[in-house]
């Protein structure tokens, strides 16, 4: 049986011109929504990316249009409407205009928390607090007299 090249459709699209829809993992890692693929599709996984209302699996086809919702740690969605499609790293610049950010501005209330943990981040640096050492305990017993 001989085998056939591909079709000249076929051809255009695997040659670097953008497809008509590209993987939910891919586009996100592309579009430096995330750090890695990976990261990306254990987001998708455990539910934290929604695409125009159902769950986003890491697999799911997307096109231009599409709405995304993505859960961020801080506990407010990041909503996001796809504007151009990307199989490759582009620059982080060129990155941002695959998307158009429709995530609502933090409310008073919001912004004042995280101001206060920015401020509570700053007073302890970047380690979390922990319990003095054996040189710290003797210099808190003779400062305290004891």
């Amino acid at each position: 049986m001989r085998h056939e090249p591909p079709a000249l459709s076929e051809r255009s699209e695997s040659k670097g011109e953008p497809s008509p829809s590209v993987r939910l993992d891919v586009w996100l890692d592309v579009s430096c929504l995330f750090k890695t693929r990976s990261e990306a599709q254990k987001a998708c996984n455990g539910g934290k990316v929604d695409v125009n209302g159902q769950p986003g699996r890491p697999h799911r086809q997307i096109r231009v249009g599409d709405e995304i919702r993505i859960t961020r740690p801080h506990g407010r969605p990041q909503l996001l409407v796809i504007r151009a499609l990307a199989e490759r790293h582009v620059p982080k610049a060129a990155a941002r205009e695959l998307y158009e950010d429709r995530t609502p501005p933090p409310t008073p209330e919001e912004r004042e928390i995280m101001e206060i943990e920015r401020a509570f981040r700053r007073s302890f640096g970047s380690r979390p607090p922990r319990s003095p050492d054996k040189r710290e305990r003797r210099a808190l017993r003779r400062l305290k007299g004891g």
